[in-house]
């Protein structure tokens, strides 16, 4: 069997893992001239954020409106909300504790200029009035997919009360177009390896050498308590959802290939519902529910990151936190972490802004930026993974009532 016969039959997963390889390899051995492909995996991004919101959109509705009655809503909603409540509250915390265990900010000094007009913390109020639009058409074109999720939740509920000839024929427009839009999805992704092989060399090429400079220990101490956010997944899976572990790692396996070269949220949404309808076997109704609305809410690699940042720069000035103010972090950041965007970038901002809640220098965004796409891979996993978790466990609960057919060894 000839290179290519042996290329053209491999998976979409190995040839992603394949591209990426060859990224990277390019990144360390151009440096920085590797960035010069940077165009190609923006093109990737973009195209798949461009069928992403529709797909979440029409994808939710056709979910609500499949579903029997308001109180099955009510219901899934209700266990979804629960579980990343809890889990981003406990990331932050983790977060938390591994900085002041590993104290990566000791002996570090903060350098650079930094904007100081920034934005203050929001309020709960704020962030939850802000999920409802005045203009569901601005939120379109603004891409806020927080606001177009509750516009369509609310819209498919509507839709629950209509007689059922109507109520039939709605949902059956709702399909066909979550359909369609998942077939440019499939299209967008033939796509995948090429863009994403892309981003590495980008990613490589560009931030390569901070990985051995004296950040070191700051991401170091970042991936560690990531690590432990997956350890707790893990166990959440095996307790909960009665799933082993393993089996989902390799079902799962091609969304972080996309995770750590997107570095969003959003962007990678598309892989995930892909993979928990043609891998995990998981009901439509259930996914197409849970990971749009994990994507806009669900952030516990952000969590950690906020955590991580705002002990760094306390270390660095050679403050310390009490366990009061600590606390009151944890709480800051669930809010911050719940109102954070989903897309690439978005948690240095935010993370400027916990910051900033606490009276610390912004001067710490001089330093974290240089190397937050590194830090940024390994959040976008966890907030991604930690969607597809729960996803599980609420498919498992709802196996309970009779209403899906659930085999955590399929």
């Amino acid at each position: 069997m000839s290179i290519v016969d042996k290329y053209k039959n491999m998976s979409d997963a190995s040839k992603i893992l394949l591209y990426m390889l060859i990224g990277a390899i390019l990144g360390i051995i151009f440096g920085e001239k590797a960035t010069i492909v940077k165009p190609i995996g923006d093109i990737f991004i973009r195209l798949l954020m461009m069928a992403a919101i529709p797909l979440v959109f029409f994808n939710l509705l056709s979910a609500i409106t499949g579903l029997s009655d308001v109180r099955t809503v009510g219901r899934i909603s209700t266990k979804i909300m629960v579980y990343y409540l809890t889990t981003t509250a406990f990331a932050v915390t983790v977060g938390l504790v591994m900085m002041n265990i590993i104290k990566p900010g000791l002996g570090m000094v903060l350098e650079g200029d930094v904007p100081t007009d920034i934005a203050a913390v929001p309020s709960v109020s704020e962030i939850i009035i802000d999920l409802f639009t005045k203009n569901i058409v601005a939120s379109f074109a603004k891409g806020n997919v927080a606001q177009i999720v509750v516009f369509a939740v609310i819209l498919g509920v509507c839709t629950l009360f209509l007689p059922k000839d109507k109520k039939d024929a709605l949902e059956k427009g709702f399909t066909l177009l979550a359909d369609l839009f998942r077939k440019m999805v499939a299209i967008v992704l033939k796509f995948g390896p090429l863009g994403i092989g892309a981003l590495a060399a980008n990613t490589v090429g560009k931030y390569g050498s901070s990985i051995f400079g004296p950040l070191a220990k700051f991401i170091g101490a970042v991936w560690l308590a990531d690590l432990f956010m997956i350890l707790v997944y893990l166990i959440l899976l095996a307790t909960i959802a009665k799933m082993s572990p393993i089996t989902f790692l390799k079902k799962s396996a091609p969304l972080y290939a996309v995770t750590t070269a997107t570095c969003s949220s959003l962007a990678s949404l598309t892989a995930s519902m892909d993979i928990a309808e043609k891998r995990f076997k998981f009901p439509k109704k259930i996914y197409s529910f849970t990971l749009p609305l994990g994507a806009q809410l669900n952030k516990d690699g952000t969590s950690v990151f906020l955590a991580a940042v705002l002990i760094f720069t306390s270390q660095a000035c050679g403050i310390s936190l009490s366990i009061e103010q600590q606390i009151s972090a944890v709480l800051i950041g669930l809010i911050l972490s719940e109102g954070s965007g989903g897309i690439p970038g978005g948690g240095i901002v935010i993370g400027m802004i916990f910051v900033n809640a606490f009276g610390l220098p912004l001067e710490v965004g001089a330093i974290v930026a240089g190397i937050y796409r590194l830090i940024d891979m390994a959040s976008t996993t966890i907030n991604c993974m930690g969607d597809m978790v729960g996803t599980a466990i609420v498919v498992k609960s709802e196996s309970k009532k009779n209403e899906y057919a659930f085999n955590s060894n399929q």
